[in-house]
C-alpha cells in the first residue's frame, strides 16, 4: 500500500495555530482506514526536495545507538540504549566514551534513549538525555567538558510513565528555546488521553524542566492522545512534526498543533471525527515504524525500524506535503535516528539492528552521513 499524505481542514488549522504559537513564544522568551477523498500528493503545491547522497560509515560497532546530537565544532554526541554510555564521534569517525548516565535501567525499549545539546552551546555547556529509570523515565542535564566528559548529573523532569515497551524518548529543543519531549502511553493506551499523565504526551518544558510560557494547560503538555512518539523536528517556519507508532495498522507524522488530542487509544490513523486532529501521512506499519525525524533540503526524513528505510516527505511550506519517497530500502536494516549535521548539508543516520528485533550484520550498529546533493 502506497503512504498516504494528508493535506485536509484540520492539518490546515494545525498549521496555521502552531505557527502562531511559535512566534508568540520566540517573541515572549483502534484506527480507522483513510478517507478515500484525502488529498493526494497531485493536489498539494510542488514541493522542492534534495536527494540524498550514498551513506558512508562514520562509526561502527556502537552499541544500540539512539540519540545524536551534533556539537559546533562538527564532531556528534551518540547515546546507547543498552550501555547507558554516551560517547562522542570525532569528524575524523574515531569514537571516545565520554560518560555513563546514573541510573539507567535498560529492558525492553527502555535504557538511554534521547539527547541533546543546549542551543547555546558551548556558552551553556549543557547535555540533556532521556532515559529509563527503574521506577520512569526522567530527562536529566549533564555538564559537557571536552577534557572531562559528561559531569554533575541533575533530574529536570521525572515521572513520565516506563514500560518494557512504548517509551517514547526523543528529545530535542525547539526554534522557541524550549525543550519537547515525546513520550509513550508505556503500554497503557488509556494514558494518552489521561491529561494528569505524561504519558502519551509532546511535552514542552524549560531547561530547568518547568511548563514553558504559553503552554496550552498550564503544565508540561503541549499535545496529547499519543501512542508512542520518538521524531520530533521543525520546518524553517517553526512548524513541528512528530512521528508516531501505530499499533496494528497505521503509523503517523503528524503536525502539532498546540493543545490538540492526536486520537490514540480511540483512533489510528486518519478519519477520528472533530474532536481529534488528523495525521499529514501514514504508513502501513511494515512500511514504517517511524523512528527519528529531521528537516533539510525542503523535505521531513524519517528514519524507520520495521521499515528499514529513509522516507523523504518533501514539505510544501505552508504546512502540506508531497508524495513521501523511500530511500535505501532494505539496504541497511532497521534505521533508528535521522538527525542534521551541524553544517547543514547532509544527515547523520543511525542503525538500530542489535536492539534485539533486527538481524546485525557486520559493523552494526553504525552512524552514517548522508550527503544531501
Amino acid at each position: 500500500m502506497r503512504p498516504t499524505p494528508h493535506t485536509g481542514t484540520l492539518g490546515r488549522i494545525a498549521a496555521v495555530a502552531v505557527t502562531a504559537t511559535l512566534t508568540a513564544a520566540c517573541a515572549s522568551g483502534g484506527g480507522a482506514e483513510p478517507a478515500g477523498d484525502v488529498p493526494r500528493a497531485a493536489d498539494t503545491p510542488d514541493a522542492e526536495s534534495t536527494a540524498p547522497g550514498e551513506p558512508r560509515d562514520h562509526a561502527t560497532d556502537l552499541d544500540v545507538p539512539w540519540g545524536v546530537a551534533p556539537l559546533p565544532d562538527g564532531s556528534i554526541l551518540v547515546s546507547e540504549r543498552d550501555s547507558g554510555e554516551v560517547v562522542r564521534v570525532a569528524k575524523d569517525g574515531t569514537v571516545t566514551p565520554v560518560g555513563t548516565v546514573e541510573d539507567v535501567s535498560p529492558g525492553g525499549e527502555g535504557g538511554l534513549l534521547g539527547l541533546a545539546v543546549d542551543p547555546a552551546f558551548p556558552n551553556e555547556p549543557y547535555v540533556y538525555v532521556y532515559f529509563t529509570s527503574e521506577t520512569d523515565n526522567r530527562v536529566a542535564r549533564l555538564e559537557y567538558d571536552p577534557e572531562e566528559g559528561l559531569v554533575g548529573q541533575e533530574t529536570v523532569l521525572d515521572g513520565i510513565p516506563a514500560a518494557g515497551n512504548h517509551n517514547g524518548g526523543r528529545i530535542a529543543f525547539g526554534p522557541d528555546g524550549f525543550l519537547y519531549v515525546g513520550t509513550g502511553d508505556a503500554g497503557d493506551p488509556s494514558l494518552s488521553q489521561d491529561r494528569d499523565s505524561l504519558g502519551g504526551k509532546i511535552l514542552r518544558v524549560t531547561a530547568e524542566g518547568e511548563p514553558a510560557e504559553g503552554n496550552p494547560f498550564d503544565d508540561p503538555t503541549y499535545s496529547y492522545g499519543h501512542r508512542n512518539v520518538q521524531g520530533l523536528a521543525w520546518d524553517e517556519d517553526g512548524r513541528l512534526y512528530a512521528t508516531e507508532f501505530g499499533q496494528d495498522r497505521w503509523d503517523e507524522v503528524n503536525l502539532i498543533e498546540p493543545g490538540g488530542n492526536y486520537g490514540w487509544p480511540e483512533v489510528e490513523g486518519e478519519g477520528g471525527g472533530d474532536g481529534y486532529v488528523d495525521p499529514l501521512v501514514t504508513w502501513t506499519t511494515d512500511e514504517a515504524s517511524p523512528s527519528g525525524a529531521a528537516v533539510a533540503g525542503g523535505s521531513l526524513w524519517v528514519a524507520s525500524l520495521r521499515g528499514a528505510r529513509l522516507w523523504e516527505v518533501p514539505l510544501t511550506g505552508d504546512g502540506g506535503v508531497g508524495e513521501p519517497v523511500a530511500h535505501f530500502e532494505g539496504e541497511y536494516g532497521r534505521l533508528r535516528t535521522v538527525t542534521v549535521a551541524s553544517e547543514g548539508d547532509a544527515l547523520w543516520l543511525s542503525t538500530s539492528n542489535r536492539d534485539g528485533r533486527g538481524d546485525p550484520a557486520e559493523g552494526d550498529d553504525r552512524v552514517m552521513g548522508v550527503p544531501l546533493e
